[in-house]
């Protein structure tokens, strides 16, 4: 198994969001300029609440929205896709309930090129500090 697929198998992000892919473009996103995001890593909201600097080339679709758990651990999936050809994408009505595999089959969009995620969680007062 790929090094770079395993933690998204043993995250379920693989399966449960999008299908067994192969990796083939870099992506690298960062939060507040020193906090990288891998595979698994949990980031407290308070450090994620603002955009994060997203480096691959081309143009954002859904502009980013800050993560608002509110009970328990919530992963949070940046997946790319590489357009075929010169289309236009909508981005979708809602977050509630979306479903990757659909998106993609309704933009002929295939499989991702790249996929990373983490793992957040509501904070108390008292983590924020």
């Amino acid at each position: 198994m790929s090094r770079l697929i395993e933690p998204l198998t043993i995250g379920r992000v693989v399966g449960e969001v999008v299908d067994s892919f192969t990796p083939s473009v870099k992506i690298s996103i960062t939060y507040n300029s020193n906090m990288q995001v891998s595979n698994g890593r949990e980031l407290m909201p308070s450090v994620i609440a603002a955009r994060p600097r997203v480096e691959i080339g081309g143009r954002e679709i859904v502009s980013y929205e800050t993560p608002q758990p509110v009970i328990g651990i919530h992963r949070y999936v940046f997946i790319l896709f590489k357009q075929r050809a010169r289309q236009t994408v909508g981005s979708p009505a809602s977050r509630d309930h979306f479903n990757t595999r659909d998106f993609a089959e309704e933009n002929g969009l295939g499989l991702p090129v790249a996929v990373v995620y983490f793992n957040a969680q509501r904070e108390t007062a008292a983590r924020r500090r």
